[in-house]
């Protein structure tokens, strides 16, 4: 059975992710991204990803909209025997679709509840309700089962919300019943990575470049991701030729990279720290870490890189004077002079810290994260950032805004470019 997505352009797909504790509880949707990379592989585009509460009206709402303007629905959640799981209720309202009692569900349901030694309750029939001319997709670790149901050139599937029991049922689905239907295409991403620079400073510079993808012969999308310290170009071509899709990309790559110069940090995936670590473990280097605001965040980062400890020897958290005097050799009259807050400190810090360790690089941060401890010359958000080698030492000042935690983060982010940048220009001497 085909769809009916014009030629060249991947069918859609919407999530739904069903649950009141989603939304009131605290509780994070795990689902929709995993739902999403799957997808994604077969060929589809998400347009869409929607939490909704276990309300009626709010479900069925949500449902009919995804299924008018998507090619294929994926619901997760709701399926179980309560009164608030509706989720297969509604798909059969939204649908048109009378409700069957499946005996073989039944069936199935008691005796997983007899090998545990137990009576199922008949309010577990509930979960062999399905909807008029759906297919039962069946579940080997719970007890509600998922359903594929087809309307014309569109469907909805509905899954379980566990995760274990979701993962594996989606897979089944997919392989069984999206990707014959939709997954003739094929759809390959790249992603470039920048730091140092704001998303509209990149944007501008890059624009230019990816305006026109869209209307090549093989087009590709640009998607820009900000986060804290960094920015995500994503990469996006949809086609029946995967090796054509990777050259292309590969093209728009060198584009993008070209035109960024030191500011790419990577173009295959690779985290600021793992390229970092990749550099360091070339020069045959190591690097010693001193820090006050941010408290251990920069060293945490670091060694979240598996095989950090091949360059990483160590790091001091001076958050106090005291420690910054004893323990890094900064000079008290340094600070008496320029404030803990300070260039000549922060150089002093990593330079003192590097001696002690006896390592080729080391850096420095010491900064301003409030809400407190601010001053006119020194508002909250004010940090000092060094990183020091044998070539010297490059130190900036940087001023921040947002909470305690933005800074920290942003102070991170930052002196771990700064690392980057110390490392390539040694590279390239």
């Amino acid at each position: 059975m085909a769809g009916v997505t014009a030629p060249g352009r991947p069918a859609t797909a919407a999530i739904v992710a069903v649950g009141s504790e989603l939304l009131n509880l605290g509780r994070t949707d795990t689902n929709s991204p995993y739902i999403a990379g799957v997808l994604q592989r077969h060929g589809l585009t998400v347009s869409c990803t929607t939490v909704v509460g276990d309300d009626w009206d709010d479900l069925v709402d949500t449902l009919r909209h995804a299924h008018a303007r998507a090619d294929l629905v994926v619901c997760t959640g709701g399926l179980g025997p309560t009164d608030d799981d509706r989720t297969r209720d509604a798909a059969a309202h939204v649908l048109g679709l009378a409700l069957h009692e499946a005996p073989e569900i039944v069936a199935a349901i008691r005796e997983r509840f007899v090998a545990r030694g137990l009576t199922m309750p008949e309010i577990n029939r509930r979960q062999a309700l399905v909807p008029e001319g759906g297919t039962i997709l069946p579940n080997r670790r719970g007890t509600a089962p998922g359903l594929w149901l087809p309307a014309g050139d569109r469907a909805i599937v509905l899954l379980p919300g566990p995760p274990r029991e979701m993962q594996p049922m989606l897979e089944f689905a997919v392989s069984t019943y999206v990707a014959p239907r939709w997954g003739a295409g094929q759809t390959a991403q790249r992603a470039v990575m920048v730091g140092g620079r704001s998303e509209s400073w990149v944007d501008e510079r890059v624009q230019p470049i990816y305006a026109s993808w869209q209307l090549e012969s093989v087009p590709v999308h640009t998607t820009i991701l900000a986060s804290l310290g960094q920015v995500e170009l994503h990469l996006t071509a949809h086609g029946p030729d995967r090796v054509v899709l990777e050259t292309r990309l590969a093209g728009a790559v060198e584009a993008l990279v070209a035109a960024l110069g030191d500011d790419a940090v990577s173009s295959d995936g690779r985290s600021l720290e793992a390229v970092i670590g990749d550099l360091l473990r070339a020069y045959g280097w190591r690097l010693a870490v001193a820090e006050s605001c941010t408290g251990g965040l920069v060293t945490s980062r670091l060694t979240d890189v598996s095989g950090s400890s091949d360059y990483v020897d160590r790091a001091v958290v001076a958050y106090g004077n005291r420690s910054k005097i004893a323990d890094l050799d900064v000079p008290p009259d340094l600070i008496a002079a320029h404030g803990a807050v300070s260039e000549p400190v922060a150089v002093a810090m990593a330079e003192g810290l590097r001696r002690r360790a006896g390592v080729e690089v080391a850096v420095a941060v010491t900064g301003i994260a409030g809400p407190g401890g601010g001053s006119v010359e020194k508002p909250v958000g004010t940090v000092c950032l060094a990183v020091a080698g044998a070539r010297g030492a490059v130190v900036r000042t940087a001023r921040f805004t947002g909470d305690r935690l933005v800074i920290k983060a942003l102070s991170a982010s930052t002196i771990l470019d700064m690392l980057r940048r110390y490392l390539l220009h040694e590279a390239r001497q």
